[in-house]
């Protein structure tokens, strides 16, 4: 049973570089048939570059710059992973503020693979347990989260899992995240 989360704007926030494409796109489906809202943000107007892995893929229209939206606009924030995605973004600060501000609002955020290395650059990991692709590891744990080799992760309004072949519980604890909304416990680790 998929929550109702009707009329609800999830932001998803990709660099024009590239994208694991599986990792925007299943969680984008995900929101839009349970009601919500998605909105392409990014660093740059255009498209976006989709990868499967390391093949181009297909690109994705850019909805809003993230220079031109704040958490404010959004009910929920979702991080699609890749190498790529996430390196670039964490040089980008209006990026790392974006991410930010949904701790700090006590918003929902959902993020797989290797995109928690965005959530260590805006210094919210420490003292949460999560996930992320493996090699991640390490510098999650510098930044003061617990880790742990788990499908899907849910603290306090976090949602992360590992990769691709946990799409399936990411998409459902993400959603059912967004539909429970605000967690004040969030606003802690901001």
């Amino acid at each position: 049973m998929t929550a109702d989360i009707t009329g609800r704007k999830v932001a998803f926030l990709v660099a024009p570089e590239g994208v694991e494409q599986v990792e925007l796109t299943e969680p984008w489906k995900a929101v839009e048939n349970a009601g919500a809202m998605p909105e392409l943000v990014s660093t740059g107007a255009g498209t976006v570059q989709g990868f499967n892995h390391l093949d181009k893929a297909d690109t994705f229209p850019v909805d809003k710059v993230v220079d031109d939206v704040s958490a404010d606009d959004y009910d929920a924030l979702v991080l699609p992973g890749g190498v790529a995605n996430p390196d670039f973004l964490r040089t980008k600060p209006a990026a790392v503020r974006f991410a930010h501000a949904f701790f700090a609002q006590e918003k929902p955020v959902a993020a797989i693979c290797h995109a928690s290395w965005l959530l260590a650059e805006a210094d919210v990991v420490r003292g949460r347990t999560l996930t992320s692709f493996p090699s991640l590891k390490t510098d999650l744990v510098n930044a003061g989260a617990e880790w742990v080799d788990k499908e899907v992760v849910v603290d306090k309004g976090l949602v992360t899992s590992r990769g691709p072949d946990d799409l399936p519980s990411f998409c459902a604890k993400a959603v059912e995240e967004i539909g429970e909304g605000k967690h004040r416990a969030q606003a802690r680790s901001a």
